[in-house]
This record gives C-alpha cells, structure tokens and sequence, in this order.
C-alpha cells in the first residue's frame, strides 16, 4: 500500500471512530489495538480497551446522545499520526443540548496514532463541560 493509501485509510478508521461512538456501537472496540492509550480531560491517560470501555461507561453515562459531522472535519495526516478539529454537538441525560451559544462551540481535536491499521494511541482534547455548567470558572463574562 503507497502512502497516499494508506493515509487514507488512517482517516477512514478516523471516521468509523467517530461514527461508531455516536452510534453507541460497541465493536468501536475493534479499531483500536490492545495497548491503546487513551487521553480525556478529567480521566487522564488510560492504557488498554478496558479503560477504553471504563471512559465510554463513564461519558455515555452523562450523555444522551452524541453527533459527530465527520464530513465538515479537518484532517491533517502525517506519518502514522491523524490530526482531527471538528465541533461536535449532543444533548445530556437532563435534557440540556449543546453547545451552547457564547459558552462553547462543540469544538474539539482529536490525535489518533495508528500502528498495523490500529488506533494505538488517541488523546482527546475538549472542555468536558458540554453543556456550560461550570459557571464557577467561566472568567468572561
């Protein structure tokens, strides 16, 4: 496979990721090797599909749905490294929908490493208050 192939593969695997986790589609679990390492905001660095599973329990517990416009992303490629920016919206379990106008924007990045058409490694980078109720440290008023 030349490497224009393959970086197009790595974006492809990028959107089956986000696909399938809007989906609540647990073979999500198959794109990602058994050591991968996971990055969330408040749940740290995690290694392993286990605490994969423990991330998406603990995310899908607070959210009832989750959209993802793949088509409208940004994808920069090099090497086995696939950058994604995109904005992302969703409602919570109480209701609430974001983003939420003048608190957030849904925006977010996403850095997937691949090894042997994996995800071995994905650091995701977004403010986890989705909905904008940490008014407590919201310093612009």
């Amino acid at each position: 496979m030349n490497n224009e192939d393959q970086t197009q593969q790595m974006i492809e695997i990028a959107k089956l990721y986000f696909t399938k986790g809007d989906a609540g589609d647990l073979t999500i679990l198959d794109l990602f090797s058994d050591d991968v390492q996971l990055y969330f905001p408040k749940f740290g660095t995690r290694t392993g599909k286990n605490e994969v599973v423990a991330f998406i329990q603990g995310l899908m517990g607070n959210l009832g749905g989750l959209k993802h416009d793949v088509e409208q992303y940004t994808y920069i490629a090099v090497g086995n490294t696939v950058v994604v920016e995109g904005t992302e919206s969703g409602v919570m379990k109480n209701g609430s929908h974001w983003p939420v106008e003048g608190r957030s924007e849904g925006r977010f990045c996403n850095v997937f490493d691949f090894s042997n058409d994996l995800i071995s490694r994905v650091h995701i980078y977004v403010d986890p208050d989705f909905a904008g109720d940490d008014n407590e440290r919201f310093y612009w008023s």
